[in-house]
This record gives structure tokens, sequence and C-alpha cells, in this order.
């Protein structure tokens, strides 16, 4: 009963997420929206750390070379629930947004001896915005836009010899976005931009892992690499007046040679003091400035410029006693990052930075646990302000921690 329970939760929240990520910010509407990093609500609530993190109990597809470090008997499931608030501040106008929703789906399990696999649904970039005037009056304008970008993943991680570990996530890039406006003069019109992404994506990892003192401590460097592609998929843009009867398709073009993700780069390094404390430093480096994005005209300025995206982030993590008391086995976090983003506005660079905590409870009678966070992100444009926009997220997530492969005695 219990298993077919997880299951129902898998699938309804595999056919919500299909629809992709809400966002709440008028800078989703660069690009390809906002950028993930495949952080789960446990690696948010340290900051968005996890190129060095090895952890049998939680799932990190952030680098794939950690799978091999699940525990032999479990197979976990991890997913996460997004609540965003928004106060945004333009020209001393302030304005208010909620957002979230279903953010990813995982699970983690044991292939053999030195090896482990994992699974899941991740979000790549969001879109999601609206502001403007009410369409009442002559002129009046209103722009907004939805959708996103997920990957659909499986990985795999071996340790071919003790203490070093390699990993790969090969995944389903998938989604569709839309920016629009819609406009009044002497009638209705409105221009629509797509882009609808049908891809694959790849990410290579390695961790290696040093015991230090008694064997209780270790050291932990880490690192990743996505290669740089051109995307498949297509994007359009759709002319609409309300005195004509059908909706003109205006460029429509393939994203091939003409819209390409770039090189990106992750290292990190953790310490691990006897199960108890982990503390991690991250860095993320996207070479965005050199990757192509092709203007779609008249829907788009003739000219789109990235910056290259940088991100440092640090956390810790601690445990009482994980063999203790209740109150002993929950798991504390905190953390904070600072991102240089890869959206470039009339030559204003959009940066951003946060601090968040969290919890974990255990739940009675099992290894399974739940996951709460607190996240508040500020985010911001240089060297012009243009909009100031101040998030307070909550994260929601649960890991089952399901023993699937151990054999009951015969009594």
């Amino acid at each position: 009963m219990y298993r077919t329970t997880i299951f129902a939760v898998i699938a309804a929240t595999a056919s919500l997420m299909a629809a992709g990520q809400v966002s709440t910010s008028p800078y989703s509407k660069v690009g390809y929206g906002l950028l993930s990093d495949n952080a789960t609500g446990i690696q948010r609530s340290m900051g968005g750390v996890g190129y060095a993190m090895q952890n049998g109990r939680n799932i990190n597809a952030m680098n794939p070379a950690s799978y091999s470090q699940v525990d032999s008997l479990t197979f976990l499931w991890d997913l996460g629930l997004d609540l965003t608030n928004l106060w945004s501040k333009e020209n001393g106008v302030r304005g208010y947004s909620f957002g979230g929703g279903l953010d990813y789906l995982a699970g983690h399990f044991k292939i053999t001896k030195g090896m482990g696999g994992a699974f899941g649904l991740v979000p790549y970039s969001s879109v999601g915005y609206s502001f403007g005037n009410d369409l009442k009056d002559d002129n009046s304008e209103v722009r907004s836009g939805t959708g996103g970008f997920n990957q659909l993943f499986v990985g795999v991680g071996y340790e071919p010899v003790r203490g070093l570990s390699i990993g790969a996530n090969v995944a389903y890039l998938f989604g569709t976005t839309s920016n629009s406006s819609n406009v009044i003069t002497e009638s209705i019109t409105l221009y629509e931009r797509l882009m609808e992404i049908r891809d694959y994506n790849v990410q290579i990892g390695i961790q290696y892992s040093l015991p230090l003192r008694d064997g209780n401590d270790r050291i932990t460097v880490g690192a990743t690499y996505q290669p740089r592609k051109s995307f498949h998929g297509h994007t359009w843009g759709i002319f609409h007046d309300s005195q004509d009867d059908k909706p003109d398709t205006i460029g429509y073009t393939s994203l091939s040679g003409k819209y390409e993700q770039p090189h990106s780069i992750g290292v990190g390094i953790s310490y691990n003091y006897h199960n108890r404390m982990l503390a991690e430093v991250d860095f993320t480096y996207q070479k965005w400035a050199d990757a192509k994005y092709s203007p779609l005209k008249g829907f788009e300025a003739e000219t789109i410029r990235f910056n290259n995206r940088w991100k440092a982030a640090a956390g810790v993590q601690y445990t009482p006693n994980r063999r203790g008391s209740y109150l002993g086995s929950m798991v504390f976090r905190f953390g904070g990052h600072y991102t240089h983003d890869y959206m470039n506005i009339t030559g204003n660079n959009v940066r951003d930075y946060g601090l968040a905590c969290g919890i974990s409870l255990p739940v009675a009678g099992g290894k399974s646990m739940v996951n709460f966070g607190l996240e508040w992100k500020r985010r911001f444009t240089k060297p012009v302000m243009l909009i100031r926009e101040d998030y307070f997220n909550i994260t929601l997530g649960i890991t089952f921690n399901e023993l699937w492969f151990w054999k009951s005695r015969i009594r």
C-alpha cells in the first residue's frame, strides 16, 4: 500500500511538471528565461551547492558522479514544491506577485557494487511574468510570458577505484515558452513569440574523496562539464488583429545553428566532519557570451547580447546525532549565493544574491525525511538599476527512503 501510494504521487507529479515551473519575474522575458542549476530543495537550503556533495540518503542531480554512493539496500525518491512571493520596485512604483508549483522529481537506486543510477524531471529554465496597463483604454498594453524548458534525465555513477567516482547524465530537453504583447489601438492586436525545444543534453561529472584522520572526516572535490551545443526545435511569431479571422504565423525558423547553450563548468569542495557537519563551496561558470542567439525579427530587438554567467555558493549542513533522539536526528542547513547572470538588458547585467536556511524532519518508523526550506533573494541590474526584485521562497520536499532490496528472513 505504501509503495502504491508513492507511485501514484510520482505519476501525478510527473504529469503536472510537464507544464514547466512557474516563475514570477519580468527578467524571465530575456533569452530562454531564468535558468535552473538542478538543485533540490535540500541543496537550495544550502545556497545551491552540490558539485562535491556525497550522501547516500539524498539525491544529487548536480553531479552524476555522486550516484555511486547510494546505500545498497535503499531506493530513494525525492520530489519538491516551490512557492514564491515577489516584491518589485521600479522608478518608485511597487509591485507584488505570487507564483510557484512543482519543482522537480528524482529517483536514486543501486545498480551493482560501486555503481548507482538516478532518473528524474528537473527544470532547465522558466518564464513567467505579466505587467502593463489594463486592456480598457486606447494605447494600453499588457505584456506576459509563460512556460519553460524541462529535462527528463537518466544518469549513472561509478566508483572504479576507492575514493574516485565518475558519472554522466543524459537528458531529453523539452518545453515551450511564450512571450506576448496585447495592444489596444483601434482594435486589439496580439504579438506572440513562441519557442519550442525538443532536444537532448549531456552532463559529465567527477568526484574524489580523501579520508582524513581516523577515517571519520573527509574532503571531497567535484567537477562537472556540460558541452556547448546547438538547440533543436523551432521558434516563430504570431500576429493577430481582432478585426481579422485568422492569426498570421511569421518567421517560422529552426533553432539548429542559430540558438545555442554554452560550455558550462562547475567545481566544488566539501568537508565532512564525523558525518555530522558538511560544509561546501561551489563555483559555476557558463560562457553565454559566446552562445548563438538569433533574434526573431519583428518580435525582439535586432541585437540581443548575453553575458557570461557565474555563480558562487556556500552552505553548511549539521546533524546533531543521527542515531540519537528525534531532535538529534533532525538536519539543519544554511547557505548563500551570488550570481552574475547571463541576461543583459540595454547594457545592464542582471545579478542576484540570497540567503537560505532549512530543516529536515525524520518520518517516524523509517529513514524518510520531510524537507522544509526558506530562501530570500534579491535580483537587480548594474550599472543602472532598472527593476529591483525581492523574493521570499518556501521549498517543501519529501525524500522517500525505501528498503526495496531488503530480503525478509523467513521464520
